[in-house]
Formats: C-alpha cells, structure tokens, sequence
C-alpha cells in the first residue's frame, strides 16, 4: 500500500458551523482523486461528523468502488460501552451504516487508562478476537491515547493485536504528555506495525509561526509545511500508513502529488524540522519529565504532566481538557501549590516552577 490513508475526521462540509453538513459532490472528487492514483486506504469511525462519516464513506466509496478495490478501517466507540452485550450492536450497526460486510482494518478508539480499564471490564480485546476468528475484520488493533508505560502494559497482555494507531508528529514526538516516539519505540519492541495520525497535529504544522516558515524557506524547502509534516511520520520505518483528515479538494490534490511517489527525509530535510521545531517551541517550559519534583511536592501535583499540557497550548493554541483531566487523576492541581519551593531546588533544568505552575493554573484551572 501506499503510505497515505484517508482519514475521514474532517471532510468538505457546505455549513462549516454544522459538522454533519458534508459535502458530497467534494468528497466524491476527492475520494476519485485519491483512488486514481493508487491509494487504497480509508479510515472512519462512529462519531466523526456528528455520526454521518461512516455513512458518507458508504455513498462516496462502497457505492461506487468495488469492494476489493479499497482498504477499509472502522472503530469500536469504547467511550460509549457500557456492557459486554454493546460491543455486537455497535458492531453491526456500523457494518451497516458502511454498507460492508467486513472491516480490513477494525480498532477499540481512543484506548487510555480509563478506557482500558472499562475494555478489560467489558472483554474488548476478546470481541476483537472473535471477529478476526469469524473473517469479519482482518487486522485487529487499537488507537491510543496515552502514556508510553501503559502501552508496553497493554502489548505485553495483549499480544494477538496486529497493529496500533499512535498520534505521530515531529512536534510530539518528545513531548511528556503525547509521547510520540516513546509510545512508538513501545510498539516497535513488541513488533508492532503502526499507524500514524495527527502527523500534522490538527492543521497547526500546516500553520507555522513566520519565523519558522522563513526559517524552512531559507533552507531550500521545496514543499509546503503540511508536506514535511506527514513526510516526517511516513520516513518512520514502522510507520506502515499515515492518516491525513483533508479537508478539500485541494489538500487531496497536494498531499497525493508527493505522496504517490514517496521519498523519506534527507538528512538535511530532518535537520531543518529540527529547527523548525525549536523555533516553535522557543516559548515552552524545559521540562524533561525526570519527576524528581513530584519527589519533593507536598501537594502530589503532577508537574511535568501540566508543563507538557501548557507547552502544547503555547505551541498550538488550544487547550487540551481531554489530557488535563487524566493527567490530573490522583493528584493535586496546579492551584493548590503551596509556593514552598521544594520542586525547584531538586529541578535539574532550573526551571522556576511556582511562576511555570501559576501560569498553568490561571489557563486550565481559574478558568474552568
């Protein structure tokens, strides 16, 4: 297969305040345009688009393709799953709304701890088994969320799955809340293939500061930010797929022009995000997840977990809520530090913390 998968989070719509509103007659082209020049791989899932992706992927490409013609992945909503008996009806119901009868590629979406300890409850992994065992989908895998520590957990269990779904961007790859390349370095030791998604980190790679936009013109840069971006995840030797959420005609047209004949990062090409990178992190905390402060914190807060959070927020603009309520699980908030001073005289870095965790207080917590 060629590398890059069409991942179906974010299509065309005609009402941009409405995300069920997709455009059709776009996707229609796009998925023309991509199936023309030999991509083959599709992803969706229950909830993109206010529920309808799974069923614009049946009227834009089941109804008009065979189906042996195209590489199909869909997932089980695990955050909805309430009962062993939910996983069939979810099942089903998304074969249906597809208009297929079987998956290529079948996934339990969005595993994290809370997540995992509900698919442990319910017999997750188990059902996916049992699919594979009736030829209703033909790998099983999962997409993740979380900590490098209960990914290696996770594969060490569960060895049977064929695949796994890590975000992956040079942005993330070092961060101490993502974990890109530690939680693919996990995947990689149990022998895992992987999918890379984010490889943009939802559009922001495509939208670099000016400073690191003169900075890759300056090197010679050839391509678009986006290009270098999912370039990065797809020069991974055990990145097999990387999932692009294009959102026009356009996109599509320009992500299968350097992707249909795909070429890994030079040495050059690399060193350049290298500095791309630094200039967009140029205003994060230094954070290197030693944890030696939560050593030494009273207050049990997890501080190089919240930097990680506000470092994304300064590189990206959003707020990740999603992250600050598992990280913040078991211990103490930001808003509760004593001002002691403790963490900073064990923090190798030197970083001012009570200043660092007074910032991160006033953005996810004051304004809660």
């Amino acid at each position: 297969m060629k590398k890059l998968g069409f991942g179906t989070m974010r299509l065309p719509l005609t009402n941009p305040e409405d995300a069920a509103s997709i455009d059709y007659d776009q996707m229609n082209r796009m998925v023309d345009c991509f199936m023309e020049q030999g991509f083959v791989y599709f992803d969706t899932a229950y909830p993109y688009h206010g529920e309808q992706s799974e069923g614009a992927v049946k009227r834009c490409l089941v109804e008009r393709y065979p189906r042996d013609s195209y590489i199909l992945a869909d997932k089980m909503p695990i955050l909805r799953v309430k009962a062993s008996e939910e996983y069939p009806k979810y099942f089903e119901e998304q074969l249906s709304r597809c208009g297929v009868d079987y998956f290529d590629y079948y996934l339990l979406h969005n595993m994290g701890k809370e997540r995992y300890a509900n698919t442990l409850k319910y017999g997750g992994f188990e059902f996916l088994r049992g699919l594979k065992e009736q030829k209703l989908v033909k790998n099983i895998g999962f997409s993740y969320h979380d900590d490098a520590v209960l990914l290696d957990e996770i594969l060490t269990k569960y060895p049977e799955v064929d695949f796994v779904q890590l975000q992956i961007n040079y942005l993330d790859w070092n961060s101490t809340a993502i974990q890109s390349g530690a939680c693919y370095e996990v995947a990689c030791r149990h022998g895992k293939p992987v999918i890379a998604m984010e490889p943009v980190k939802g559009g922001s790679l495509a939208n670099l500061p000016e400073e690191a936009r003169e900075e890759m013109k300056r090197r010679g840069a050839k391509g678009s930010p986006a290009s270098y971006a999912i370039r990065y995840a797809a020069s991974l030797d055990n990145c097999f797929m990387v999932l692009s959420g294009m959102s026009n005609f356009e996109q599509m047209v320009e992500n299968t022009s350097y992707m249909k004949d795909f070429q890994p990062l030079s040495a050059e090409e690399q060193e350049m995000l290298t500095r791309v990178k630094d200039i967009v992190n140029q205003n994060i905390t230094p954070c290197t997840n030693c944890k030696y402060c939560m050593e030494e914190c009273p207050k049990n807060i997890n501080i190089p977990a919240y930097f990680g959070l506000y470092n994304m927020y300064t590189t990206t603009g959003k707020k990740t809520n999603m992250y600050y309520e598992r990280h913040s699980m078991n211990h103490g908030k930001a808003v509760e530090c004593i001002k002691c001073g403790k963490c900073e005289g064990i923090c190798p870095q030197h970083i001012e913390i009570r200043d660092a965790l007074q910032k991160f207080a006033d953005l996810y917590e004051r304004e809660k």
